[in-house]
């Protein structure tokens, strides 16, 4: 079974840190520059629009390329929610036979299965004699560019 996205370092969330930056209200063009400073107007914290659940939010880093298609790369870091239930295609941290691996969950007539998001890796058929734990949901990526 090659699975290969794994996750390699988890952190707990420290939940009272709070720094507020400026949220610029208007759009930001990729072609010519624009006076932005006229729409700086309100500020934004990063653990407040990216952590609903604090005491459950862990941050993970991957490595590996069996997601790249769903934008996670090798480096990564991963925003996870263990309060948030999986549901069909929800992109989990599972717990496979013990090893941590990072892939797309999927439920449905044909039983459970976590999924690739790259075509050349397989996907794994969830089979009876199989010990899976759906660590946590991730919510967000933070892809260094």
């Amino acid at each position: 079974m090659e699975s290969n996205v794994r996750v390699t370092q988890i952190w707990r969330h420290n939940g009272g840190t709070r720094m507020e930056i400026p949220l610029f209200t208007a759009g930001v063009s990729a072609g010519f520059p624009s006076p932005a400073d006229d729409f700086v107007d309100r500020s934004l914290d990063l653990n407040e629009f990216l952590i609903k659940h604090p005491a459950a939010t862990y941050f993970v880093r991957v490595e590996g390329t069996s997601m790249t298609g769903s934008g996670i790369h090798p480096g990564d870091i991963l925003i996870v929610d263990r309060a948030i239930e999986p549901s069909d295609s929800s992109i989990v941290i599972a717990v496979l036979n013990g090893e941590f691996l990072v892939k797309r969950f999927r439920r449905d007539s044909n039983g459970c299965r976590l999924l690739p998001e790259n075509p050349s890796y397989q996907a794994i058929e969830l089979k009876e004699g199989m010990h899976l734990e759906v660590w946590g949901v991730v919510t967000y990526v933070i892809h260094k560019t």
